[in-house]
């Protein structure tokens, strides 16, 4: 049986060890209840998944009221939610994997319907490019700035209590934590923006105090991970060269770095002229330094080897992993026949893909799921922003 390097242990620097380089990565399942408290029908997708990668993150959780981004979301705003995030740890650390809590505000991707009346809040108040009928937010005054940099602590100490290895910051996707970083959204003349020095102080002061809440509270190793979207392609916005110098200013900071695009073969989407991959010139910024994050519709061994091979530590899997929750157990008995690499609507139920998920994989990812009643349908997003790089569209 071949031996295959991304099923060796890999330990991070402050100890914590993992089975294997396999991550699944975060996915919206939109199955939380209104208030975000976990719903039996998640705690059965991620049991499906769990014993497997060495790493699952979870779909992303709120860690405000007001940073909810879109119905069916999880929350860890409130203490409340304990004993739901902790029966949701104690799933996932099925047979060695380790669990990390995603968290997030998402800024000006919400809207007033889904904060219930309120106003959705960004950097600026400025509306998003997409959707087309985005709401124009209210700028944060700087005592909720420090409010939600406040919050995200609060996030952090709750993910210890409940029995998480660790939290993922999601700086990606155009979320808040991008907001402030991006001159698209952000154009205050204050403390936290204007130039990128400036514009990156939001980002930094929420990395410095999720690190103090681990010091404090945490008994155990436990990770701070940050996800980073290369690049936006709205002008003006964030450009292969800002995200460069982002990751050189948080690489000793975090414990990973996590890319998030819709294809592992991606290059610049802005620089045509500049023809390496995307992960390739990350590494670049993070090797033998901070442990980087590879992803990209990676679905099979060969795939996982050539992103480790352009130079990512660990790999994350995302589709492939809801069309095949065992993935790593079948190449582990080198069973890669059996292996799904398309999905039967009539099989997603067996899957324990939650009804709502399911609605939500038919209308916003049909193009990326490869769906057996239309496998001519598949798109590639080696050379364009994929759905899930905030593109896609929630159930309302």
């Amino acid at each position: 049986m071949e031996k295959r390097k991304f099923l060796s242990r890999f330990k991070f620097d402050n100890g914590l060890v993992i089975k294997n380089h396999i991550v699944m990565s975060p996915m919206t399942t939109m199955t939380s209840f209104y208030n975000g408290m976990i719903t039996t029908d998640e705690l059965n997708y991620y049991a499906a998944r769990a014993g497997g990668p060495g790493i699952i993150i979870t779909g992303v959780a709120n860690v405000s009221d007001n940073g909810k981004g879109f119905e069916g979301e999880l929350s860890v705003a409130h203490d409340a939610m304990l004993p739901g995030l902790t029966k949701l740890a104690k799933v996932i650390h099925k047979d060695g994997t380790k669990a990390i809590l995603q968290i997030f505000h998402a800024g000006r991707k919400a809207n007033s319907a889904i904060l219930r009346g309120e106003r959705p809040v960004s950097a600026s108040a400025i509306a998003a490019s997409y959707p087309a009928d985005s709401e124009t937010p209210r700028a944060l005054n700087d005592s909720e700035v420090h409010q939600i940099i406040t919050e995200f602590g609060e996030a952090t100490r709750r993910a210890i209590e409940a029995g998480f290895d660790g939290v993922e910051l999601h700086g990606a996707n155009t979320y808040l934590l991008q907001q402030f970083y991006s001159e698209n959204s952000n154009q205050r003349s204050d403390e936290w923006g204007g130039s990128r020095g400036k514009r990156l102080k939001f980002p930094l002061a929420v990395i410095e105090t999720v690190n103090k809440t681990v010091k404090k509270y945490s008994k155990k190793p436990f990770i701070v991970g940050y996800r980073i979207s290369p690049e936006e392609i709205e002008e003006p916005g964030i450009r292969l060269e800002d995200s460069l110098f982002f990751v050189d200013q948080i690489k000793h900071k975090v414990d990973y770095i996590h890319l998030s695009m819709g294809s592992y073969k991606r290059t610049s989407l802005n620089n045509k002229a500049n023809k390496e991959t995307l992960i390739s010139q990350f590494s670049q910024h993070t090797k033998n330094i901070v442990p980087l994050i590879g992803i990209g519709s990676v679905e099979t061994p060969d795939d996982v080897n050539a992103v480790m091979s352009d130079g990512a530590d660990l790999v994350a899997i995302g589709r492939e992993f809801i069309r095949e929750p065992q993935w790593v157990q079948k190449i582990e008995r080198n069973d890669l026949e059996s292996i799904r690499t398309l999905i039967s609507p009539s099989d997603m139920a067996e899957l324990a893909i939650p009804s709502v998920m399911q609605v939500y994989l038919r209308e916003s990812f049909y193009s990326v799921m490869h769906f057996t009643d239309d496998i001519e349908t598949q798109s590639d997003y080696q050379n364009a922003l994929a759905p899930m790089e905030g593109l896609e569209k929630k159930l309302s």
